[in-house]
């Protein structure tokens, strides 16, 4: 679809039609909010192949194929993914993602990035759905591929999709990264955006000042990933602060960690100011930290480090009442499982992020992002936040609130794919709901009666560098999305 030369790397990858179309999506940046280029770049795409081709007001784009000869009368379909990416890269891999290519790598049968997020998610079923609007060759009633934006800043583009664009009453969404099983709910959820501001105060005469960084977290999608017990910078190194705080003691210049909402928290830094004679032992109380952190999150952040750096010296610091608010506030804020389903079992019902935060002297902001298979839990979940925060006045509103998707056992589309996988590969399928915010539940509430599945290849480590996704997962899931439009009747 491009003229850009294809990398090396996808060199015989199979199916070629399906690598191509990624590989033009690694080559052009779509952060979330800045898909743009990569939408007109599609649009100009599809027009040369004579499709139609429109965006709305919300900036998703909507290409419509007509059906093959004699199947105009069948059911339409609705193939739906999201352009946009998260993008995220460790502190020792500089990569601007407003200009830089994604540069994959082929390790054991996976296609990853190193260093840096693939956008695998949702990118190869952005892929997906530019081949079925190539292929030629294929057999299928009336096509509309929905690729809507900003999913991973707040589903902005599914928000602001009108209620009387699609036509289709079947709707594969490709944005789940689990091969095998057909994904029929999801979680909805919203966010806690905390601010507050303050005066700064000085620094105490002679303090010297110091970094403190805690990094080699796994990080991961903060909801697909929650229940793992994977390590939080935030958290583990508030609680390494207020520990020096009084052993040293400690003045808080600034704090900051997390660089997306939906992604664990993979690194965290600190900048402090500490009395000239206490930063000997710096150095040793981290050690001490360190092994402490290690142990208890043994098996799962093996790479885990925190170590400090002496640097120039800073001239404000939180006043001692500020510092107390924030750390003792961000200490006994909830993060991670809430509360396990009991209606699916082996799936969390309620969890909630703490994402980002940015605090220096002046005031600072942070991020919840919770979620939950009940809407109910997500709003208590979210009150209880407001209220921690409420106690020493900060601000922490509720926003960006996107209703989850309700499992319906009775969908035909669902047992249309059971049955294409089952003759296709000779094997069951499984059933799931996730623990993540899939499109679907706000596309469903715009479309009463659209009935709706999602699947895709095998990805792990979505959200975080070195994501990465299964080769041979791709050309399966390829071989199935065509059966299944084809089987439509």
């Amino acid at each position: 679809m491009s003229d850009l030369l294809l990398p090396s790397v996808f060199s015989g990858l199979e199916p070629a039609i399906v690598w191509q179309h990624f590989a033009t999506l690694c080559e052009i940046p779509r952060a979330s909010k800045a898909e743009a280029r990569l939408r007109q770049h599609l649009q100009s795409w599809a027009t040369a192949h004579g499709l139609p081709a429109t965006v709305d007001a919300a900036g998703n784009l909507l290409v419509r194929k007509s059906a093959s000869a004699g199947r105009e009368h069948l059911p339409g379909v609705v193939l739906q993914s999201h352009l946009d990416m998260v993008c995220q890269n460790n502190a020792e891999t500089p990569h601007d993602f407003s200009r830089d290519p994604i540069r994959p790598l082929r390790r054991d049968g996976w296609l990853m990035a190193e260093g840096t997020t693939l956008g695998a998610d949702n990118g190869i079923g952005v892929a997906l759905m530019l081949a079925v609007l190539e292929d030629g060759e294929l057999l299928h009633g009336p096509i509309e591929a929905l690729f809507t934006v900003d999913e991973e800043a707040g589903m902005g583009g599914a928000r602001g999709l009108a209620a009387d664009v699609l036509h289709g009453s079947l709707m594969l969404n490709l944005d789940t990264e689990e091969w095998g099983e057909f994904y029929l709910g999801c979680a909805g959820g919203l966010d806690v955006n905390v601010e507050r501001t303050s005066v700064p105060d000085v620094v105490p005469a002679g303090y010297e000042s110091w970094r403190i960084d805690l990094r080699g977290l796994r990080g991961g999608h903060s909801g697909v990933n929650i229940h793992e017990e994977r390590g939080n910078a935030i958290k583990l190194l508030v609680r390494v602060l207020r520990d020096l705080e009084v052993r040293l003691p400690l003045r808080l210049a600034s704090l900051c960690g997390g660089t997306a909402r939906n992604a664990l928290p993979r690194e965290a830094v600190a900048v402090v100011a500490i009395p000239p004679d206490r930063a000997a032992v710096l150095p040793g109380l981290l050690a001490e930290w360190e092994a402490c952190l290690r142990r208890e999150l043994a098996g799962v952040e093996a790479a885990l480090t925190l170590g400090c750096s002496p640097i120039a010296s800073v001239d404000q610091v939180l006043s001692p009442p500020e510092q107390a608010v924030w750390l003792a506030s961000l200490h006994a804020a909830p993060h991670g499982v809430r509360r396990m389903s009991r209606q699916v079992p082996g799936v969390v019902e309620t969890s909630n992020n703490l994402g980002m935060v940015a605090l220096d002297a002046d005031g600072g902001s942070c991020n919840f992002m919770v979620r939950s298979l009940l809407d109910s839990g997500s709003t208590a979940l979210a009150d209880e936040i407001v209220s921690l925060f409420a106690l020493s006045g900060t601000v922490a509103e509720k926003a960006g609130y996107y209703p989850g998707w309700a499992p319906n056992p009775d969908s035909r589309l669902l047992a249309l794919c059971q049955s294409v996988y089952r003759r296709e590969f000779g094997a069951e399928s499984t059933v799931q709901v996730i623990h993540a915010g899939l499109e679907c539940g706000i596309i469903g509430a715009k479309y009463p009666g659209l009935d709706i599945v999602s699947f895709g290849p095998n990805i792990r480590g979505a959200h975080a560098p070195g994501e990465s996704v299964e080769i041979s997962s791709v050309d399966r899931s390829w071989r199935l999305l065509r059966a299944i439009l084809a089987a439509v009747s």
